[in-house]
């Protein structure tokens, strides 16, 4: 499972979580912006021998006699010819792929120096991935690792499209059970990611169509309290993103052991106001609905209380603010609002 290797990740935010529950959340972005500067120098080294590899494929020369590329075609490509092969294939209808389109697209993409020519072929695979046809194609052409193995590139918009890709092929229950391993990698990139990024919106999607069947959910029960942290320092966007994960794993009770154990910042209490924009507060009671629902023994509610930081400390004890904050916003000029 993923989740050994996410956990020392989660393990360092509790620094992060310790300060932003005292101090508020603009010192949480602070030390999520420092966290991510370390990490980026540190992935540098890496960045940089990967681009290496890349740039030491034949560019403008003719492909080896023996290459895969030249077998498929049964002739020598070079590649200002396969250029231009996938440039026609992207301006191809999604709906309008042929298996030999895709096998195309994915031989380019493997094979490209250039950045926008990946994006591009990768933005035209997550469109054909609409559909389901082209989601078992691609599944099996093996295009699967194919795509996922550029969440490693150095450019932050070739990963942007690699997570909508996957996106997409994500809403395919074949495919989910290969795109399972990678939830590791795709918790790593929200946490090193700049905040508010694309690429943390990108992922959190991803995330959000795994977490929607109870099948997968238990590989996100290490990542509630990254999840927690970026409701407190995120913009509405991705605060919306991050509810819609946890609403999901809330909705399994099997789950629920998990979640109100997680370390979670006070300050997520604030949140729970009428100046709160009306998405993120409709998914927050939502969340909120779904763990008082849950009912602990009074063992198991003894042993919580213990922990101070814990989920259930902050919104589900006698002892949390909570109730007041729901009183208020029975007043909200919001009907859904006051419903919820």
């Amino acid at each position: 499972m993923g989740d050994s290797s996410v956990t020392p990740r989660l393990g360092s935010l509790k620094a992060l979580l310790g300060i932003v529950a005292g101090a508020g959340a603009s010192y949480g972005i602070y030390k999520l912006i420092s966290r991510h500067s370390i990490k980026k120098n540190k992935k540098s080294v890496t960045s940089e021998s990967a681009g290496d590899r890349i740039s030491s494929q034949p560019s403008d020369s003719v492909m080896q006699p023996g290459s895969l590329l030249a077998r498929v075609s049964g002739m020598q490509v070079i590649c200002p010819q396969r250029s231009d092969a996938s440039s026609e294939i992207t301006h191809q209808s999604p709906s309008n792929m042929e298996p030999k389109h895709l096998k195309m697209l994915l031989l380019c993409l493997q094979s490209s120096n250039n950045t926008s020519e990946r994006c591009k072929i990768l933005l035209t695979l997550g469109n054909s991935a609409a559909f389901t046809s082209n989601q078992n194609l691609i599944r099996e052409s093996d295009g699967i690792p194919i795509i996922a193995g550029f969440l490693c590139d150095p450019e932050p918009d070739v990963r942007v499209q690699t997570l909508n890709a996957l996106n997409n092929l994500c809403m395919n229950i074949q495919n989910q059970e290969q795109l399972t391993v990678y939830v590791p990698q795709v918790l790593e990139l929200i946490e090193m990611s700049q905040m508010n990024s694309d690429l943390q919106l990108s992922a959190l999607r991803l995330l959000t169509n795994l977490s929607v069947t109870d099948k997968h959910q238990h590989l996100l029960k290490q990542s509630v309290t990254l999840l927690l942290s970026l409701l407190v320092v995120g913009s509405e966007a991705l605060q919306v993103q991050a509810l819609k994960v946890l609403v999901n794993l809330s909705s399994n009770p099997d789950m629920m052991d998990d979640i109100v154990q997680a370390q979670a910042p006070a300050s997520v209490l604030l949140l729970f106001d009428a100046k709160t924009a009306q998405p993120v507060l409709l998914r927050l009671l939502t969340f909120a609905g779904n763990l008082k629902a849950w009912r602990p023994s009074s063992q198991v509610a003894d042993e919580l209380r213990r922990r101070r930081d814990c989920l259930f400390r902050v919104l589900l004890d006698e002892s949390s603010q909570l109730h007041s904050k729901l009183v208020q916003l029975l007043s909200h000029p919001d009907g859904e609002v006051k419903a919820q």
